[in-house]
């Protein structure tokens, strides 16, 4: 027996949410598709006719830059939301866990330069 509004015997409460959630799903994968697609359209990329030096810091900038926008981007939906100027939670929650993902992947490519940087550094010579 539960005790939680909603959400009864036959589990009809449990079924609404992963069906929303399969929704958020879906609706992030194809945001993901056509944010895929106009990057490709804007000749985004990392360019190969760059040094290395110059190459791989300014892939990183760009790519902490991007990350900065998603979050910024997500901050103005939250910001709008709490104003009443934007009625689409949904719209906002992706933005929200497109920022998370984004954060979460520049945290683990920092570990991983952290961890061969200090990998380097134990090399003998």
């Amino acid at each position: 027996m539960s005790s939680l509004p909603g959400i009864g015997a036959s589990g009809g409460g449990i079924q609404q949410i992963l069906q929303l959630r399969q929704q958020i799903i879906s609706r992030n994968e194809l945001l993901r598709e056509i944010h895929t697609a106009q990057a490709a359209s804007q000749g985004g990329g990392i360019t190969v006719n760059q040094g290395p030096a110059t190459g791989f810091s300014s892939a990183l900038h760009n790519a902490l830059g991007e990350v900065n926008a998603v979050q910024q981007r997500s901050e103005d939906l939250s910001v709008a939301y709490e104003k009443g100027e934007v009625t689409d939670v949904a719209k906002v929650m992706l933005a929200r866990q497109e920022a998370g993902v984004a954060f979460e992947a520049t945290l683990q490519v920092r570990n991983k330069l952290l961890s061969a940087y200090q990998d380097i550094m134990r090399m003998g010579v």
